[in-house]
């Protein structure tokens, strides 16, 4: 398992460091806690969150903020494309929202996770956090961002809205702090 990290979010303004590390198992229940919490997300079963932190953890993270699950992202590599990582879910506690936990999440993601060249991710119309993430997400990597409609309305059911397919890559190296400066 990887050591956690300090992640690149804005401190919160009460006590306690966000950390983005890798999820375990036991954090699976924590996970589909917050997914329902959003009332955005469309949440797996607890038994899911559980199954995908076993089998998926390496293509996943969690953010912690004294000790509790405040945000996650889940995703997988595609198995006919594996240098494509499809992000499933992306979900942050409100009490952390709007301080870069997502941001911080997703970057953190594509970084650990090697030989991704590209980033899927699908988004309702209308989730306009979602869009902004991952447009800001392709702006900084340098990466060419391609939508388009995935799965329709007639194929999820009635009251589903499409889901649009965000296709961000060829993924630019990040540079590390050093080479920053």
């Amino acid at each position: 398992m990887a050591a956690p990290v300090v992640s690149p979010v804005r401190a919160a303004s009460n006590p306690g460091q966000v950390t983005i590390e890798a999820p375990r198992v036991a954090d699976g229940v924590a996970c589909w806690r917050l997914a329902v919490a959003t009332g955005a997300l469309d949440a797996n079963s607890r038994y899911a969150y559980l199954l995908w932190f076993r089998d998926f953890a390496e293509t996943s993270v969690v953010a912690r903020r004294d000790g509790a699950v405040v945000g996650f992202v889940t995703g997988y590599r595609r198995p006919d494309e594996p240098s494509t990582l499809m992000v499933w879910q992306v979900a942050v506690s409100a009490s952390v929202r709007g301080r870069g936990v997502a941001a911080g999440l997703l970057a953190a993601l594509a970084d650990r996770v090697p030989g991704v060249a590209h980033v899927e991710a699908t988004v309702t119309p209308g989730n306009s956090a979602s869009e902004a993430l991952f447009s800001r997400f392709a702006r900084e990597r340098a990466a060419g961002l391609v939508r388009r409609e995935l799965f329709g309305s007639d194929l999820l059911g009635v009251g589903h809205e499409p889901e649009v397919l965000f296709r961000i890559g060829p993924l630019a190296q990040q540079k590390s702090g050093k080479e920053r400066e």
